[in-house]
């Protein structure tokens, strides 16, 4: 009797540890990735976005290098949104899925 309920309790250990096998699994393949391309802009957009600041710091707002550093965010900006419909906002550390940043000054709306 007692050999079948030691049976009976590493039984439903096998079942409760397969079933913790099996969450996890779900659990992590459910985790989404990260594409090279999504990480390639917004990378780009980071170094474009930090030029931005670096020009505007040396330079003043109205210099012609950090009017061309804004240029260069915008084109950034314009490739990911090509790419993806979507592009990276460094300064809030997000992604914006509209096409909502000021064209005349490099920041979002």
């Amino acid at each position: 009797m007692e050999t079948q309920h030691r049976s009976k309790k590493q039984g439903f250990a096998k079942f409760i540890l397969a079933g913790a096998a099996l969450a996890g699994f779900f659990a992590f393949a459910s985790v989404p990735t990260v594409r090279a391309d999504e990480r390639e802009c917004q990378n780009r957009l980071a170094r474009a976005d930090h030029k931005v600041h670096e020009a505007v710091e040396h330079h003043g707002w109205d210099s012609k290098q950090a009017e061309h550093a804004r240029h260069e965010l915008r084109e950034a900006r314009e490739y990911c949104w090509k790419t993806d419909h979507k592009w990276w906002d460094e300064d809030d550390h997000r992604w914006h899925s509209d096409r909502d940043w000021d064209d005349d000054h490099g920041h979002p709306h």
